[in-house]
């Protein structure tokens, strides 16, 4: 069974959510970068979403924006953002979802990009801006199939629309909770508990919310209808307000251990 499959079985078992934690990788170096996935692995987070950093995001608010740029000063790229992964395999068999804009994988090539990303023991990728239309090229040059496609739909997604994109998806739907960009406050509860219903009318794979998710509170609700929250902008404000604090890891590691007890419903 594969490691998301296997995470979202046991915590369906413990009636327990998922918690999904973003970080940019090689923020805000990376050295700091890799005690920082120590400590937020070690917290319990449950599916590590490993960004990679991109100077010309779309769908990414100021935080994170920041944290590519500074990830980018530090020369950080594609093929070290899964070098990292392969590090953080020394420690940790926690599922683990390369997250990319589509220009660095195009730029390395599809099919290095799924070897690579296999080796260094990556379990997923989602790509932002690759729409389900554009997508068959990529996924014809996977020489494999070790790498779940995580999927995107968008509040404003038609469910017919929702049943096409669902149906060469794989691991889990990453439901976006609201119309904007990440790190977007105004997060309406009760329509992403109707958003995720339909979603679920047309995939039986698990659904895991992100964007505006911040507070326990907003784990706690995500996960009473959805199998998962997804928590980005908050842990990359966190890391930001704190750059030079010594013990930056700690602070993210209580972070996480507060919104894990959340997901306890």
């Amino acid at each position: 069974m594969r490691r998301l499959q296997q995470v979202f079985q046991t915590l369906k078992d413990k009636n327990e959510g998922a918690l999904v934690g973003f970080v940019t990788a090689g923020d805000p170096n990376p050295e700091t970068s890799i005690g920082l996935l120590r400590a937020m692995t070690d917290a319990g987070v449950d599916i590590l979403e490993l960004g990679v950093p991109f100077s010309d995001p779309t769908a990414d608010g100021p935080v994170i924006q920041r944290s590519s740029a500074r990830a980018l000063s530090h020369g950080m790229t594609l093929e070290k953002t899964l070098d990292m992964c392969r590090t953080l395999r020394q420690w940790s068999d926690i599922p683990v979802v390369i997250f990319s804009y589509y220009n660095p994988i195009l730029a390395m090539g599809g099919a290095r990009f799924y070897e690579h990303s296999v080796r260094c023991g990556a379990d997923a990728v989602l790509v932002v801006d690759l729409p389900p239309e554009e997508s068959k090229e990529f996924l014809d040059q996977w020489s494999g199939n070790h790498l779940d496609f995580i999927r995107l739909v968008a509040p404003t997604t038609p469910q017919d629309r929702m049943a096409a994109i669902a149906s060469d998806a794989s691991g889990f739907l990453y439901l976006v909770s609201m119309t904007g960009v990440t790190g977007s406050a105004g997060l309406n509860l009760q329509e992403v508990s109707a958003t995720a219903a339909r979603l679920k009318q047309v995939s039986s794979l698990p659904v895991c919310v992100g964007f505006g998710i911040s507070q326990p509170e907003h784990v706690r609700a995500v996960c009473r209808t959805a199998d998962g929250a997804v928590v980005g902008s908050a842990f990359e404000r966190l890391i930001e307000e704190n750059l030079t604090a010594p013990d930056l890891p700690e602070r993210l590691g209580r972070y996480v251990q507060t919104l894990k007890a959340a997901t306890r419903i």
